[in-house]
């Protein structure tokens, strides 16, 4: 994307993004579509504000257009990688969601959490780069790129809202810490940042066609997905529930997460976060996995893999 420097508001990561954007745009009772499944933080933070937090359905094109609401004050979408299933937003659904928002007047939220990290060839345009009309917000952040303990992310913002972006950031913190923000804003100027991602996307990428290689033996059906950290699938046998999968798992030194908490309404499932575990760790963790799923238990004899939740922003 092509911004200038002004059109950039630093935050203490995605949830003050997301926060500053609530209290301008917000009023109690006002519509805010969300991704079912999605991210919770976000639907949760919405509705604190006094929101109605509305679900819409996601399939394998991204968020279902045709379901959010006429009077939607706000949409909130994962698109380059949908979280948690990891889909990436068609372009044509791209172009009937910019539509949408310009037709009802709503605003676009892109939350861009982890798409530094591609896999396979080059995405699709922003949602901030196809608009014509200044209905999106872009939320982007470095919790995934770097470290989540820094609390550093930004949020473009159309002209006509900065002032008041502005204005709420000042109230609600004054501004973050000048040495971190100078600190990472001098990596980034000695092109260090690009590097690092460089190195750790091949690292990831490595990582990731481990567990894709390993689910494919196990009863699961992998959730197709291009970019991130982790992966999701869906259990093939109706009667095994992920939330007791994930808890035994858990006793086998195993970290996974069930996908229903993130969208009651779909189908059985689990999430793999890769991001800060081992690579060597991988695959004896997965084959835990599978015995825990064929119901022949297993020795946890070697480190399972572990990571910090997908959900950190």
């Amino acid at each position: 994307m092509h911004v200038d420097a002004d059109d950039v508001v630093v935050t203490q990561g995605t949830q003050q993004a997301l926060d500053l954007v609530a209290r301008v745009l917000l009023s109690p009772g006002d519509v805010v579509a969300v991704e079912d499944p999605g991210y919770r933080v976000a639907a949760d933070l919405f509705a604190s504000h006094g929101a109605r937090v509305v679900p819409v359905p996601v399939d394998g094109e991204g968020i279902v257009v045709d379901r959010i609401p006429a009077g939607a004050r706000l949409v909130y979408t994962t698109p380059s990688h949908q979280f948690p299933l990891g889909v990436t937003l068609s372009l044509g659904r791209r172009r009937q969601l910019l539509a949408h928002a310009a037709r009802h007047g709503a605003a676009v939220v892109e939350d861009d959490y982890d798409s530094e990290f591609r896999h396979e060839p080059r995405p699709l345009d922003t949602l901030h780069c196809l608009d014509p009309t200044g209905h999106v917000i872009y939320v982007g952040t470095f919790s995934k790129s770097l470290l989540p303990s820094l609390r550093l992310g930004y949020l473009l913002c159309p002209p006509s809202l900065r002032p008041a972006v502005l204005a709420a950031r000042q109230l609600t913190d004054g501004y973050g810490p000048p040495h971190l923000q100078a600190a990472l804003a001098r990596f980034i100027d000695e092109g260090l940042l690009a590097r690092h991602v460089r190195r750790a996307t091949r690292v990831y990428t490595e990582r990731r066609a481990l567990v894709l290689e390993e689910l494919a033996r196990l009863p699961v059906a992998v959730v197709p997905s291009a970019a991130g950290l982790h992966v999701a699938a869906h259990l093939t046998d109706d009667a095994v529930a992920a939330a007791a999968v994930v808890a035994a798992a858990a006793r086998e030194g195993v970290e996974l997460e069930a996908l229903q908490p993130l969208g009651p309404g779909i189908r059985e499932g689990l999430v793999l976060g890769f991001g800060a575990t081992v690579t060597g760790s991988v695959r004896p963790g997965i084959r835990r996995l599978g015995r825990l799923l064929a119901g022949a238990g297993g020795s946890p004899t070697t480190p399972g893999p572990r990571r910090r939740s997908p959900a950190s922003r």
